[in-house]
């Protein structure tokens, strides 16, 4: 029997210059990234004949982070892509995708940041360039950023996230003790390593604005109840 490989222009045709929008990035040209990002995970499994869960189990996540990757609600770090695109044999297209989307909402951050700065500066007479206020401390661009990742600050993003422990580590690549231990301060659960906490870096870059909202106020209330 003949293998016979289905080509779906939608698919292979795309190219990821396809993200490079002309002047100001807006909320809306981020969501649609992000939502055609996960329609072509979702076209590319469907070529594999996978469903979600088998997806899921090929690349050791779980179905709902399948599920919320393909209608555009992407919390994953670029080694969910890496994985998922290797499993669809995408051969790099997903990856490449991804990547750009993640460079798409940087520079939407950073064209916020600016903005903001710059209505602060205008309001308030200031004539210090961004670099003398970042230099002084006194920039508050909105770039949300942690020092050190301790149990308070790693409950406070799953949290915003609105994440199981056990989704949530699954996210990391960790043992759901190890997220259960820092969150509760277990002297016995080693912290986070440099590779985990560059993975919790990634995680919170590429957040949208609610969840880091909803990050900065959990932080202030960490043992809040609802």
């Amino acid at each position: 029997m003949t293998n016979v490989r289905i080509t779906r222009p939608a698919v292979d045709g795309w190219h990821p210059s396809a993200l490079r929008f002309p002047g100001p990035i807006s909320q809306q040209q981020v969501t649609e990234a992000r939502r055609d990002l996960g329609r072509r995970l979702a076209a590319w499994r469907a070529e594999q004949g996978l469903t979600q869960t088998q997806l899921a189990t090929n690349i050791c996540y779980s179905r709902s982070s399948v599920a919320n990757a393909e209608i555009g609600r992407d919390t994953s770090v670029r080694r969910f892509w890496q994985d998922a695109d290797r499993a669809v044999d995408a051969r790099g297209a997903l990856l490449a995708a991804f990547d750009q989307m993640a460079a798409l909402v940087r520079d939407f951050q950073t064209q916020q940041a600016q903005a903001r700065d710059e209505e602060r500066q205008r309001l308030s007479g200031r004539t210090a360039t961004r670099a003398t206020q970042a230099a002084t401390g006194d920039c508050r661009c909105g770039t949300v950023v942690v020092g050190r990742w301790t149990g308070q600050e790693t409950r406070a993003l799953r949290e915003a996230l609105r994440m199981t422990v056990h989704d949530f580590a699954q996210h990391l690549g960790v043992a759901p003790e190890a997220v259960s231990g820092w969150e509760h301060c277990h002297t016995s659960t080693p912290p986070p390593t440099m590779a985990t906490q560059a993975v919790l870096d990634e995680t919170l870059t590429l957040a949208d604005s609610n969840t880091k909202v909803r990050f900065l106020l959990i932080l202030d209330i960490p043992n809040h109840h609802t």
